[in-house]
């Protein structure tokens, strides 16, 4: 057990990160269980608290008796310091025990550019940062998480990975370790990632080898042992309403990013926009039922004592019943004064009279994502909404008494051209225009629009996974654009960096060829990557070049439609087939109705045993 000093905690500037103790935190006897799992999101507290995944997977092994988790975060920079200093090894937040000490340390891997947080927290434990490195003492270091799409860049860092919803496969993974351990540890490390390959949704990169041709070119994974399956089938959860849920989520001392009650309304999307890689690889859409959502809102505000819940899922507003769900919740918690908030909001004007009805406790701006400039873009991403939906939304949201609206858009989108961009800055000086074009509107400082403008990476298993992704230079001159493109001081600008989403790019289509450039970039000095103050580009700039690897390869070139990807043996449901035929679909600017009005053929109904929607039922 780690002795966490108090002049550690009085020298770094947010001790609550390190601290624990928090209500609603388990905390168990080691030596009265069989398996322990250290749940990691290689982030700050702040971020990794605010994680859903990871929560869940926390409750769900602790309803075991016979299995203690407990969660760990990257520390700051600061902390890190102190604790290099004193030799200090990463720790627990439960128990304060090592983590090398647990039978497993698994990582949540939500975004690529953690993957050197993810070495540096190996390090401060003392875990070898290669799997083959790693003794028979060691924790098997797990991954999961929307990262595993492609997870060949780190595959040689980890023991195995968990291909898609985890709760299931995480607890059969503990019940064969378990099993294995009782045996007598047959066959040792090699033994137990053997005895994995029959659980389903389970993948062991050292069963497998990468295969190039003589230009350099990905071609095969090649199977080392016979029971490797050359395909590995995602993991999904049939039914949400037999799915464990968060029932007493951990309540932090600090403020975190998302500090509030986050009820799951269903799983997966059925919109179809071609860009997004969690709309894809999450379907099919599965809900859970009004009645299940109210006894869940009723135990999570019993438990927490927080007065905000934001209804979750990827289209919060597609949930089937709710405006009724809204009404009852909002009955539910008159009394308690529980304020209920929409993460993504329809552009249509049932979103605004539904969120007028939700902000009535506290009111806040107003986020749509049209995600494009113009209507053939729109099309070309399969969006599904058009200018006239944004009109008619901003203008109901004007008229009850919004002032602040924030529009979040794509630079870099497949077939984008300068027009394009001109058309952002167009479509947000027409919203300018409506809020003043009502009479009734709002006295005082007057309409603030903000643009928010994200670089578009291609992402595995979409139909984008084929475009090259633009180069730096030419996402800069579009930003530049854009800028110049606004007239209007009601409107606000704000864009991402450039070379943060190009190496992102790189690691979302990379291979096992880029291990050694992540741990040499680390190794000198490369982590906090997605936090600009720490962001290193010149760095791994070079770092490329001292190892001979051209980082354009992976995200600036075009994949051609039947090319070998490194991420081809992951199943997730969808075909290849579909992919090619909504990338060609959008070269034509032709859109797909969203799945549940009419099925699209994309193959994610067979994960579900048949049809995905009852489609004689009247579905938006």
């Amino acid at each position: 057990m780690v002795r966490l000093e108090h002049e550690v905690l009085q020298s770094v500037l947010k001790p609550a990160r390190y601290t624990g103790g928090e209500w609603n935190a388990v905390i168990k006897d080691h030596a009265a269980v069989d398996c322990t799992w250290a749940l990691a999101l290689p982030d700050v507290y702040e971020v990794g608290m605010s994680n859903l995944g990871l929560a869940i997977l926390y409750e769900v092994l602790n309803r075991r008796e016979d299995i203690a988790a407990e969660r760990v975060y990257a520390p700051w920079t600061d902390m890190e310091e102190e604790m290099r200093k004193r030799k200090m090894p990463l720790f627990s937040l439960e128990t304060k025990t090592e983590i090398s000490a647990f039978d497993f340390v698994g990582f949540s891997l939500q975004y690529e550019m953690i993957y050197t947080n993810v070495l540096n927290m190996l390090d401060l434990a003392d875990i070898p940062l290669f799997a083959k490195d790693r003794g028979e003492a060691m924790p098997f270091v797990v991954g999961g998480g929307p990262c595993v799409y492609n997870v060949e860049p780190i595959a040689d860092f980890f023991d195995f990975f968990i291909v898609g919803e985890g709760e299931e496969a995480i607890v059969e993974v503990s019940d064969a370790f378990m099993a294995w351990k009782r045996e007598g540890r047959p066959g040792g490390r090699k033994g137990f990632l053997q005895r994995l390959l029959d659980v389903p949704g389970i993948y062991v990169p050292s069963f497998y080898e990468p295969e190039y041709d003589e230009e350099g070119n990905y071609r095969a994974l090649r199977p080392l042992v016979e029971a490797a399956k050359p395909v590995i089938y995602k993991r999904v959860i049939r039914d949400m309403d037999d799915a464990i849920s968060v029932e007493h989520p951990v309540v932090p001392y600090m403020d975190i990013v998302h500090n509030r009650i986050m009820l799951e309304l269903f799983r997966g999307c059925s919109r179809g926009c071609r860009f997004c890689q969690a709309g894809i690889c999450y379907r099919p859409a599965r809900e859970r039922t009004e009645e299940n959502l109210r006894k869940m809102a009723r135990g999570l505000v019993d438990a927490t004592g927080y007065d905000e819940m934001s209804l979750t899922s990827l289209s919060s507003a597609d949930y089937s019943c709710l405006g009724r769900l809204v009404d009852d919740l909002m009955a539910d918690f008159r009394d308690e004064k529980v304020s209920f908030s929409l993460p993504s909001l329809r552009i249509d004007s049932f979103s605004i009279d539904l969120a007028h009805k939700m902000q009535q406790v506290r009111k806040s701006g107003l986020t749509f994502a049209p995600e494009a400039g113009t209507q053939r873009l729109r099309d070309v991403i399969n969006k599904g909404v058009t200018e006239e939906n944004l009109m008619k939304a901003c203008g109901a949201a004007f008229r009850q008494g919004w002032k602040q609206v924030k529009l979040y858009f794509m630079m870099g989108l497949p077939t984008e051209t300068m027009e394009d961009i001109e058309g952002i800055a167009e479509t947000a000086q027409k919203v300018v225009d409506l809020y003043y074009k009502n009479t009734n509107h709002a006295k005082g400082r007057g309409v603030q629009v903000t643009i928010s403008c994200a670089c578009f990476v291609p992402k595995p298993h979409t139909p984008f996974q084929f475009v090259p992704m633009d180069t730096a230079e030419t996402l800069q001159a579009k930003q530049k654009h854009l800028l110049e493109s606004v007239h209007s001081r009601k409107i606000k600008v704000n864009y991402h960096d450039s070379t943060t989403s190009f190496l992102e790019g790189v690691f979302a289509k990379g291979d096992r060829r880029l291990a050694p450039v992540i741990v040499e970039a680390y190794k000198r000095g490369c982590y906090f990557d997605g936090w600009e103050e720490c962001f290193k580009y010149d760095t791994w700039m070079q770092t490329f070049a001292d190892l001979g690897i051209d980082p354009a390869f992976y995200c600036q070139r075009p994949i051609a439609l039947d090319e070998v990807t490194p991420w081809s043996h992951m199943d997730y449901g969808i075909t290849h087939e579909y992919l090619v035929r909504e990338y060609n679909k959008a070269l034509a600017a032709q859109t797909t109705p969203p799945c549940n009005r009419a099925c699209n053929a994309c193959g994610a109904n067979h994960l579900l045993g048949g049809p995905c929607f009852d489609y004689s039922q009247n579905l938006v």
